[in-house]
């Protein structure tokens, strides 16, 4: 059985529009400009992964929340679990930019990071 699929590429600034034609199992891509397009299609169709960045509550009145980002991407299927595991957490010290805030969260192999300075 054959399926197609189009997804614009956000590899790079020109935005292709890549075609995936799967059929038993094997991807034919159409429409790139570049193997960065087929390679991002390949992974938005097997194994999506996101960048993650939000807030953390935070003790300190003059910042009740400190925004994060995850250090790299984790699977998309994983992104409600962290900001789960995210929404349980409350910093009680300061914290500067670019300070892990949780090491490997759930396993992923990414660290969430601050993306602030806690000011007093």
């Amino acid at each position: 059985m054959k399926h197609s699929f189009e997804i614009t590429c956000i590899s790079c600034p020109i935005g292709c529009r890549v075609t995936a034609d799967a059929a038993d199992g094997a991807y034919v891509f159409s429409g790139n400009r570049c193997l960065k397009g087929a390679e991002f299609a390949r992974t938005e169709m097997t194994a999506p992964m996101r960048s993650l960045t939000t807030t953390v509550r935070t003790v300190f009145p003059a910042m009740p929340v400190l925004p994060v980002r995850t250090s790299g991407e984790v699977p998309k299927g994983m992104l409600t679990e962290i900001i789960r595991e995210l929404s349980k957490l409350v910093i009680r010290e300061k914290a500067g930019i670019g300070e892990t805030i949780i090491a490997d969260v759930l396993g992923t192999g990414c660290d969430i990071i601050a993306t602030s300075d806690i000011k007093e």
